[in-house]
């Protein structure tokens, strides 16, 4: 049960008649009356307990989008439903500020008939997102007092990673088909796998002249070449406490998250089979076999729900659940951080059981913020700060040296250069071969 604000206010307007007629006969006289209202009220309030509620709606919406979910209440009672209804969510479910309004609803339902209304999600987070409980206040018609209860209504919500470096997707296919030859311009398709002849035309390189495939026609042939197709890759996302520092507003795990993407878009497109494996201590999401049009779907399902663990990365295990998931040779892609200790205590160690096998490029986020301090100057204080910022530089730069050493490609750039840095490369390892 609970009583209402009109029920407040009529006990107040009672203590005129408590001050005219004063001690228990006043008391009564104004305590009676609305008791006996209260309950009227609370009698003639449609049952709680009994109403049905179903939902329906959004399963799944990407980060930055609106997720609508429909919940249908049914009023089995002879009596009308007068009511206000939350519907509870998790706070990362809506804007800041916003989940008051955006929960509660007031609806009319006449006995025996049911309403649906409409709870309107902005997540703030990736993830799955999970209703909570529905809690219904049913005021009777005299708006005295009211039933209260609580429903179970289960319904989630994925929320998928926004996939923002999208837009530089069909720059970076425009570039594939210009490398598969397949362009207007007069250049040979670059790449180390034979695609076929054609005739010669005005422009195109010399050194592609078949003279054998001449010898046997009257005009000229050259060949065409394209990047190999059908090479693997494996994308290993390091889950570990260092995927968990935030740079700018989202933690770097976020922006490997969409680098991984838009590469996964990239080499499917470009023919190649793509894998996934997210580790630190242990597997924690893994896509493999997947090929065509299920590849990219099923990469952003396993990323949607994925967070960094506060836990140093097990490398020496990451890298034998990556050749047990690659037995022959493929692109090896490890999103990680190229911080001088891990990386040295870490990484460094199995890096040449990985390399003697495939070939590895290292792809990290680097904070522009630092770039920022280290440009800094004019006070004491920012002097001190470009000074460690700097440092902060030269370490990232030995530390991306020694790993070029070891004969491993490094991509190291700011969260929204790191997609298509990382497409950059992997389209110039296909063209050079190294696939």
């Amino acid at each position: 049960m609970a009583l209402t604000g009109r029920t407040a206010l009529v006990a107040a307007l009672g203590t005129l008649v408590v001050g005219l007629l004063p001690g228990w006969h006043g008391v009564l006289a104004v305590l009676l009356p609305l008791l006996a209202a209260v309950g009227y009220d609370l009698a003639l309030a449609a049952p709680v307990r009994t109403l049905r509620l179903a939902r329906d709606g959004d399963t799944s919406a990407r980060l930055g989008e609106t997720a609508e979910v429909r919940l249908t209440v049914t009023n089995p009672a002879g009596r009308p439903l007068r009511a206000e209804l939350r519907d509870a969510w998790p706070p990362s479910a809506w804007q800041p500020g916003a989940a008051y309004a955006a929960a509660r609803h007031r609806l009319t339902v006449p006995a025996r008939e049911r309403r649906r209304i409409t709870t309107t999600l902005h997540p703030t987070r990736r993830g799955d997102h999970r209703a909570a409980r529905v809690t219904i206040r049913s005021h009777g018609p005299l708006g005295l007092a009211a039933r209260q209860g609580s429903h179970e209504v289960p319904w989630t919500v994925r929320v998928l990673p926004p996939f923002t470096s999208r837009r530089h997707l069909p720059a970076k296919l425009a570039r594939l088909r210009e490398l598969d030859g397949r362009t207007t311009v007069l250049t040979r398709g670059e790449g180390t796998e034979f695609d076929s002849l054609r005739d010669y035309v005005p422009g195109d390189d010399v050194r592609s002249i078949d003279w054998r495939a001449t010898a046997r026609q009257s005009a000229v042939a050259v060949r065409t070449w394209r990047p190999e197709r059908d090479r693997h890759l494996l994308l290993v996302l390091d889950t570990g406490r260092t995927s968990a520092g935030r740079v700018g507003d989202i933690p770097r795990l976020d922006a490997s998250m969409d680098a991984a993407l838009l590469l996964t878009a990239l080499a499917t497109r470009a023919g190649d089979r793509v894998d996934l494996l997210a580790f630190d201590r242990e597997p924690r999401a893994s896509v493999r076999g997947r090929t065509g049009g299920d590849v990219l779907p099923a990469t952003v399902a396993a990323l949607a729900p994925l967070e960094p663990r506060l836990v140093e990365t097990d490398t020496s295990a990451l890298a034998a659940t990556a050749l047990a998931r690659a037995p022959r040779r493929s692109l090896l892609v490890l999103f990680t951080g190229l911080d001088a200790a891990p990386v040295e205590a870490g990484l460094l160690p199995v890096l040449p059981r990985l390399t003697e096998r495939h070939t590895v490029l290292v792809a990290a986020v680097s904070d522009p913020h630092i770039a920022e301090l280290a440009a800094r100057r004019g006070t004491v204080t920012a002097v001190y700060e470009a000074a460690a910022a700097a440092r902060h530089q030269a370490e990232r730069q030995r530390t991306a040296q020694r790993l070029r050493a070891l004969g491993v490609t490094v991509v190291d750039a700011t969260p929204t250069a790191l997609a298509p840095a990382l497409a950059d490369a992997y389209l110039a390892l296909k063209t050079s071969g190294r696939l």
